[in-house]
């Protein structure tokens, strides 16, 4: 595997909130994105998730508690907990999921190079 670029990968995204899976860390995937001020409806997950900003800021609400998650801070979100996107949040951010949610994108038609559009949970 090669160097990647992360900040370049979010650039060249045709939009905001689609995400591109970067690689593969043992059973998780690694993604990227570009956050664009607007909301994401909330959701819960299986398996607990990993959201770390490199740039910009991400506005949660997480169990109906504000939580604000700024560049280079990392917040985990845990197994079956809602969790939704504030309208605000900008910037760059990676994803890490466990393989189960990346199983069902990978069968969804999202490929390890291919760039997967998942606005409903980033």
């Amino acid at each position: 595997m090669s160097v990647v670029k992360v900040s370049e990968a979010a650039t060249a995204l045709p939009r905001a909130w689609s995400s591109r899976l970067l690689g593969r860390v043992g059973t998780a995937a690694v993604k990227v994105l570009r956050m664009d001020e607007l909301p994401v409806e909330e959701e819960r997950h299986a398996e607990p998730e990993a959201l770390l900003v490199l740039d910009g800021t991400l506005e949660l609400t997480v169990n109906g508690e504000a939580v604000t998650v700024g560049p280079g801070e990392m917040y985990v979100v845990a197994a079956d907990t809602a969790h939704a996107v504030r309208p605000g949040s900008s910037g760059t951010l990676v994803i890490v999921e466990a393989e189960a949610e990346a199983e069902a994108e990978a069968e969804a038609g999202a490929g390890a190079e291919a760039e997967a559009d998942r606005p409903r949970d980033r």
